[in-house]
């Protein structure tokens, strides 16, 4: 008896023990389909670990604003944030970040090193990819032929109007197109800094002058203005990723340009109408390629203020791992794993079975080149952003002036002369020009 007491009192101790190093982890993420998942899964964690998590999930620019104000200030509300290809990079230079190199087990030669390139700085990866995306075209094939008409693989945003039109049918509430309103350097600006690429327009020439007053910026704003006045849903300005993507899989749009990463939701049976009515295409071109489809890649890094890096870390292994992706696949469906980061999954029958988009989303990935932007050359990489700190204020700030010129409370000009004059004075504030 006297043996079982003590080893009862040592069991006891033991678990008292795994209690004490149980630790809660905060995760500040965004409230797209695949972290939603996350959330949903990470119980498995949990439960393996012991451990906890509060979660903070927001809407995009809520996020930012968020997650931007915390790392700046050094608040420390988060052990783990998201966080994209623009900020690993700058804010692992700046201190503000801890580096994910050298995590036991994990294999970093799966990742795509386009990907992990991107969230490096200085040698030292500051971010692990949770999902990666180009952008590209949906659209409604069965619209499509019921009109005649033949989406190209390689569209010209002059189709891309055409077919918009011949489309439009506001009486049964569908529209030709549905793309990005809704305000923000990640939003509206995300798609329209593509659009603005290849109608050959760039943020800054080679001195680091603001060209927002020349006429690609002028085409481009105007030709946005009119696909989503004419031939897009009410509200467009309200419409970020989400709310599109709500909108094509309840059959709205007809065509919809954006983020790869829609597809898994978009093919899923169990939460989209269209799936057997859906088919892509490559991202739109206009005088040149460079530029039309972007690249991206939602990270989750580990605030230099976290004082729980070690079971932060293991959290981010696991969520970014080969297992977690096959978990999702085998309980949510092969279709809305998190695509783009792993080379496994492209070789993952299942997957490929399930998932028509596959190929072309890694393609997508591959093909677009951050270093080359523009049609002319210019100082800075980034697709649909500016890799510089300042650019999350300036693509703000455009980004309302965007969003003012298709409410109609500005005008195309008068929006871009604002534009350009805060562009030119905060870049001057910050040293780049005189």
């Amino acid at each position: 008896m006297r043996l079982k007491a003590i080893a009862a009192f040592a069991a006891a101790l033991l678990s008292g023990t795994c209690l004490a190093h149980a630790e809660t982890i905060t995760i500040a993420t965004v409230n797209n389909s695949q972290m939603v998942v996350m959330q949903k899964l990470s119980s498995t964690w949990e439960q393996k670990t012991g451990n906890h998590i509060n979660w903070v999930v927001l809407e995009e620019n809520v996020l930012r604003q968020r997650v931007t104000t915390d790392i700046a200030t050094h608040g420390g509300q988060f052990d783990i944030v998201t966080l994209g290809s623009y900020e690993a990079p700058l804010w692992g230079k700046q201190g503000w970040l801890k580096p994910l190199d050298g995590i036991a087990d994990y294999d970093y030669k799966d990742v795509f090193p386009s990907v992990l390139q991107s969230l490096t700085e200085g040698g030292k990866l500051y971010a692990l990819p949770f999902y990666a995306e180009s952008s590209f075209t949906y659209y409604r094939k069965d619209l499509f032929q019921a009109a005649g008409l033949t989406m190209p693989s390689n569209p010209t945003y002059a189709q891309i109007d055409q077919y918009a039109a011949k489309l439009t049918d506001k009486s049964k509430q569908q529209y030709g197109i549905c793309l990005r309103g809704k305000p923000g350097w990640g939003e509206n600006m995300a798609f329209f800094d593509t659009l603005l690429n290849t109608y050959g327009g760039e943020w800054f020439d080679k001195g680091w002058n603001a060209q927002l007053d020349k006429k690609p910026w002028n085409d481009a704003l105007t030709f946005y203005v009119h696909l989503l006045k004419d031939y897009g849903p009410p509200g467009a300005s309200s419409n970020g990723f989400n709310e599109n993507q709500a909108l094509f899989s309840t059959g709205h749009c007809a065509m919809w340009i954006d983020a790869t990463s829609g597809a898994g939701l978009i093919y899923d049976k169990n939460s989209s109408q269209v799936y057997d009515k859906t088919a892509f295409t490559a991202a739109p071109v206009d005088v040149t390629p460079n530029g039309s489809h972007w690249f991206w890649a939602w990270a989750l890094a580990v605030p230099a203020t976290s004082t729980k890096e070690a079971t932060a870390k293991e959290f981010i292994a696991w969520a970014t791992s080969k297992d977690y992706i096959n978990l999702v696949g085998e309980k949510e469906g092969w279709t809305t794993l998190p695509p783009g980061t792993r080379l496994s999954t492209y070789s993952n029958p299942d997957y490929l079975k399930a998932a028509p988009f596959a190929g072309a989303v890694k393609t997508a990935i591959e093909t677009a080149d951050l270093d080359h932007p523009t049609l002319n050359p210019v100082p800075y990489t980034g697709i649909q952003y500016v890799s510089i700190p300042e650019f999350e204020s300036i693509g703000t700030t455009v980004g309302q002036l965007v969003a003012a010129a298709l409410t109609g409370q500005q005008t195309v000009d008068s929006a871009l002369k604002q534009a350009q004059a805060s562009v030119s004075s905060t870049m001057e504030q910050a040293g780049y020009t005189q």
